[in-house]
């Protein structure tokens, strides 16, 4: 049976006026003749994404989605009537997000972060904005400082909301956050703890040494990808730190403190740089 709202690899079966047709026993789709790669023939296996028309039958096409059904993906409204909104979601026709699905009022430009879903009746793909009934509960071999992908989907009066690794949800308190963080944004970060309540505290830089060997050896990737010299101090501005390096202005000071003392680095007013032009970081100092 086709998924759709889903990749698949399907066989090309015959050439029709309009195209090619996909599939096999029971379950074939138009490949429309503009998607059709030139010297496709029968018996050949193509990878295609499975959505509707504009009359809610199945159709393939060779686009690429932002984002498959059962998936959450930041879009962007392109615009808005009487049905609900339109997202940009890679395909020629936008996604429909319901105003149902919507938790307030959307406007063309704005970015909002939605579950991709097939409607049960229609079967067209179609977004959701209510996405925390699709959360999984952590699993169970989450550890404290593991690695993890976030999606920031709402700001609370504690902090941030996340989706993590596309599954389950999390929580950036305002205090680890190190500034505003954009609705949608992307940002790598770190498991602090999993509470007995099962909720889980992130935190986007990581704790102890740990921390300070990764900022002092990102912000000498990035000397060395600057060709020595960054325009970054300590009267930096928070933000300005975080989108060049990733790091909270915290982590970046001591960053640069730590590779000061191993005499890696010179400190200006407004910049830092390296004491010697370096082909690649060196490995860690065993200390004296």
């Amino acid at each position: 049976m086709l998924e759709i709202g889903k990749t698949a690899s399907l066989e090309v079966l015959r050439a029709v006026p309009m195209g090619v047709i996909l599939g096999g026993p029971d379950r074939e789709v138009l490949l429309p003749t503009r998607y059709v790669p030139a010297g496709l023939s029968p018996g050949d296996v193509i990878e295609v994404f499975l959505h509707t028309d504009s009359e809610d039958r199945p159709i393939a096409t060779t686009e690429t989605p932002l984002a498959q059904a059962d998936e959450f993906a930041c879009l962007r409204v392109v615009a808005v009537n009487p049905v609900g909104a339109f997202l940009d979601w890679g395909l020629s026709k936008d996604l429909l997000l319901p105003y149902r699905s919507q938790l307030g009022p959307v406007v063309p430009g704005q970015r909002v972060v939605v579950r991709v879903l097939c409607d049960p009746v229609s079967r067209r793909p179609v977004a959701t904005a209510k996405t925390e009934r699709f959360l999984e509960p952590p699993p169970d071999d989450l550890h404290e400082g593991e690695a993890v992908q976030l999606l920031i989907y709402e700001e609370t009066d504690l902090g941030y909301k996340a989706i993590v690794d596309g599954r389950y949800g999390g929580l950036v308190h305002r205090e680890s956050a190190g500034g505003n963080l954009e609705i949608g944004s992307s940002p790598a970060g770190y498991v602090q703890r999993v509470r007995a309540d099962g909720k889980v505290d992130l935190m986007l830089t990581r704790s102890g040494k740990a921390a300070i060997r990764d900022a002092r050896e990102i912000l000498l990737e990035a000397l060395v990808r600057a060709g020595g010299r960054l325009a970054l101090g300590d009267r930096s501005e928070p933000e300005e730190i975080r989108r060049t390096l990733g790091l909270s202005k915290k982590a970046f000071k001591r960053a640069v403190g730590t590779l000061y003392r191993e005499r890696r680095i010179r400190i200006a007013e407004a910049s830092v740089e390296l004491t010697k032009p370096e082909g690649s970081p060196p490995a860690e100092d065993g200390g004296a």
